[in-house]
């Protein structure tokens, strides 16, 4: 995907992080403006997908791709659980022990690359209970953070904690500005509107990946060496 001398990020996720169809924007994934916080230096390749889970991901060839194309030194971003935990969906659904058998096939697949894997809980849906708290919607988030520990050599950011406070504290009202929630006409995308408290528009995505960097920042991460620096003409004076 890019010479050997280029440091990639390879994102393995779900619709969460994913990049969009046009047809469905504002629906934004948090991958797509991550990916532009960091200089010429870095070349992010974004492989989430809608409705993927550990095992689709697998299944579909999109983590032998991850596998064909890592290099020594590359970092995966690695983030599943809203279709793993659905047992309804047949096709995604990965019990307790597949999904994190998955994810250690995962860390290791990486570790053997000599790369490096950033672990991350699924973030949070926006459900409030009556007191405007929101409530936990992942009960594979736990597994991950299980996995963690089993792993104390790669990064670990536990997004659903991260994005349950930052979506708790903004409220019921301003938390719904982050997410799909349009009323009818107000696009044309949507002609009949729209209430997700899934998915992000590209507001929510920006602040979502924000966090992502905020964490990785707060540990003095080694992807932090390459965050863009502003241009000065862009500066205020």
């Amino acid at each position: 995907m890019t010479d050997s001398a280029t440091l990639q990020i390879f994102m393995a996720g779900d619709s969460t992080m994913a990049i969009k169809d046009p047809s469905d924007y504002p629906e934004t994934g948090w991958g797509v403006p991550f990916a532009k916080f960091f200089d010429k230096s870095v070349n992010t390749i974004n492989l989430a997908r809608n409705g993927r889970s550990t095992k689709t991901f697998i299944s579909e060839g999109r983590w032998q791709a991850v596998i064909d194309n890592i290099h020594a030194g590359d970092y995966v971003f690695i983030q599943f659980g809203h279709n793993d935990e659905v047992p309804s969906k047949v096709e995604r659904y990965t019990t307790p022990e597949e999904y994190k058998a998955n994810l250690n096939r995962f860390i290791k697949d990486v570790e053997t690359a000599d790369a490096h894997a950033i672990l991350m809980t699924p973030v949070v849906r926006r459900k409030f209970d009556q007191n405007d708290h929101l409530v936990s919607t992942h009960p594979y988030a736990q597994l991950v953070r299980e996995v963690a520990a089993e792993h104390p050599e790669i990064t670990f950011i536990d997004m659903e904690k991260v994005t349950h406070d930052y979506f708790e504290n903004l409220g019921p009202k301003d938390s719904e500005l982050r997410f799909m929630h349009l009323q009818p006409g107000a696009h044309p995308n949507y002609p009949d509107g729209r209430s997700d408290n899934t998915h992000y528009t590209e507001f929510g995505a920006r602040e979502v990946a924000q966090l992502v960097l905020a964490e990785l920042r707060k540990i003095n991460h080694p992807l932090t060496k390459y965050i863009r620096v502003a241009d000065p003409k862009h500066l205020k004076k």
